[in-house]
């Protein structure tokens, strides 16, 4: 079966069921039944085998059971279901709502400022027509006032006109579709500044609201409903589970309950995931509340520094003014957006109540209270009493366990089960109990547990993976616990039903790889051609020259003692280079002296004359 018959199959199953349910009087979303489908197919007890494909009968069967769960109005637990969805669909950070209320904001002035930017004008009716159309696209955005309101659209008009006169409409008709946006925007920030200025300087400042002052009163109101919801919710959840650990402990003998030991922790799971919920909320007021200081602090201090500016000089340089008016109108949006936070909030906490109804009907008002009596252990009795016996790291070594004292942001650590003790919810039978980190913290595969004593630390830390099993096949058999106690990544191979991939099989694993492909636009701007645009840059100085217009202008000239008779002096020297010549140069020699010597030229005693010759000239070699 292909994916995209797998999903029709798919919606069709959801769709029959929402009909049923329908028919017999009750209205319910796809997303609750998505949900509702798979937790009837986690439930072990209902017998769906998920590594086959589902058969007609088995998808009769699955219809039958959802529509049965979705029809038991009085259930606690469906109550549970139906409140987790709830807030998944309606809350979400505070970034998100801040955007999507920005977004909201500016789909509403999307029309008016088409309106503005592709306006033709040909007559001077059509020229106070758009600047008419301009006061009241700044009315709409700074959400100052009404535009029906004449006084309010008089003092916008004015305040508009003191930075934007109906005179340089013309030049504002000239600019491109994104100038034009971005001028609207500018004028906006600066009309909205002036009016915040002139409120409080008691000059203007009609039609705006003392948002400040809504504010200090809304968020201390707000906080206190919420504390009083949160303190009601756990002193319940204290009663139920009270109740319970002397049903569960067969050492105590009580009287016989009216009503089931089921139907009590569907109860509990009610209670508890309201509180959680509650604590969410509060969370984000606190926050809330804190960024309101800040704001308020900023926006005093940009006023007085605006009032020291201005200082009741009829002229002052706009490029001194506008910034702060830009800064006034920056605050006094952010306030504007944590008062649309807060009202989300205050909406969202309201809107959990009905989920309360099955639960509440289970005993009328103070009726559990008097069965308990005076022996109700609220969080701070049993935080008290758990924390003098702790663990020692020493007794399992096979084990790590995080102590207060030897931990950095002990606090803060990222708790299993949502702060709840696991062995306490396997041992007995789902009942959800609060851990004592002051006992120890085990650290398991990167995860944090725990745990409501050092007995249950103990046990859970011999077998660890067998306990966490065990919490697995607890919320398979009451699905909201999925929700309050996190365990999205223990069922992440639960796909969502609008995002089944492979034949009407209810549980597959996840993808882990896909086949993605991306586009560039060719051209992520508007086009924009510069007509006045000049390269030559002697017709850039014709031009400036032209501008400047000499003729109606005087030229001034000064001199200091540093400048006095100097002038700009240029010189040009060669530089040195190495020259070598070659020249004719005297030189000698010596050679050997002849010596030769001549005996017997005299004479002897004979008559004959024997001449020898001897030459002694030495030789040149040597």
């Amino acid at each position: 079966m292909s994916r995209a018959q797998a999903e029709s199959v798919i919606k069709n199953i959801i769709r029959e069921i929402a009909q049923e349910c329908a028919g017999k009087g009750h209205a319910v979303s796809e997303t609750l039944v998505a949900f509702i489908v798979k937790a009837v197919v986690l439930d072990p007890r209902n017998l769906f085998n998920v590594d086959r494909t589902l058969t007609k009968q088995d998808v009769r069967k699955l219809v039958e059971l959802c529509v049965d769960k979705l029809m038991d109005q009085g259930s606690p637990s469906l109550d549970t279901i139906k409140m987790q969805v709830y807030f998944d669909m309606n809350y979400t950070s505070r970034r998100e709502f801040i955007e999507e209320h920005q977004r909201v904001l500016q789909s509403r002035l999307v029309p008016v400022s088409r309106e503005i930017t592709d306006s033709r004008v040909k007559t001077r009716e059509d020229l106070e027509g758009l600047y008419r159309k301009i006061v009241s696209y700044v009315l709409l955005r700074s959400d100052l006032g009404s535009s029906t309101d004449i006084t309010t659209v008089r003092e916008a008009t004015a305040a508009l006109q003191s930075v934007f006169p109906q005179s340089e409409l013309g030049t504002f008709l000239s600019l491109i579709k994104k100038d034009k946006e971005q001028q609207l925007n500018d004028l906006s920030m600066i009309v909205t500044g002036i009016r915040l200025f002139n409120k409080d300087s008691r000059k203007g400042g009609e039609g705006i609201d003392d948002l400040p002052a809504i504010l200090n009163e809304a968020i201390p109101s707000t906080s206190k409903d919420i504390e009083w919801e949160l303190e009601l919710s756990q002193s319940l959840a204290w009663q139920y589970t009270s109740w319970l650990e002397r049903l569960l402990d067969p050492e105590v003998e009580t009287r016989e309950c009216i009503v089931p030991l089921d139907m009590l922790k569907q109860a509990l799971y009610n209670v508890r995931q309201h509180e959680a919920f509650l604590k969410v909320i509060l969370a984000d007021v606190i926050l809330c509340a804190k960024q309101v200081e800040t704001l308020q602090t900023e926006l005093a201090t940009r006023m007085k520094l605006l009032r020291v500016t201005v200082h009741s000089k009829t002229a002052v340089p706009t490029a001194q003014v506008f910034p702060h008016f830009t800064a006034l109108a920056k605050f006094w949006s952010g306030l504007q957006d944590e008062m649309v936070l807060l009202s989300i909030l205050s909406n969202i906490m309201e809107n959990l109540q009905p989920f309360l109804a099955a639960q509440s009907q289970l005993f009328p008002d103070g009726q559990l209270e008097d069965i308990l009596g005076l022996e109700i252990k609220k969080y701070e009795q049993r935080m008290k009493e758990s924390s003098e016996n702790r663990i020692d790291p020493y007794e399992i070594k096979t084990q790590e366990w995080l102590l207060p004292e030897t931990t950095a942001n002990f606090d803060k650590l990222p708790l299993q089960y949502n702060g709840i003790c696991g062995y306490t919810l396997v041992k007995k039978d789902g009942l959800l109990l609060p851990g004592n980190p002051s006992i120890g913290v085990l650290k398991h595969r990167e995860k944090y547990y725990v745990f409501s004593s050092k007995e249950a630390a103990l046990r859970f830390g011999s077998k660890p993976d067998e306990y966490i099993a065990h919490v697995a096949e607890k919320a398979k058999q009451s699905p909201e616990l999925i929700q309050l106690l996190q365990l999205h990544q223990q069922f992440a191979c639960v796909t969502p039903y609008p995002e089944m991939q492979s034949g009407e099989r209810l549980l597959v694993k996840p993808i882990t790889k896909c086949d993605s492909s991306t586009q560039t636009d060719t051209h992520l701007l508007e086009t924009n051609i510069v007509k006045s645009y000049e390269w030559n840059e002697w017709e850039l100085r014709r031009k400036a020259i032209k501008l400047a217009n000499l003729r109606s202008k005087v030229t001034h000239s000064m001199q200091t003692n540093l400048s006095h008779m100097r002038r700009d002096n240029v010189t040009q020297t060669y530089h040195l280079e190495d020259v070598a010549c070659q020249s004719k140069r005297d030189g000698n020699s010596n050679v050997p002296k002849p010596q030769v010597y001549l005996a017997g030229l005299r004479g002897g005693k004979t008559k004959t004359t024997h001449m020898i010759k001897t030459n002694l000239t030495r030789s040149v070699s040597e």
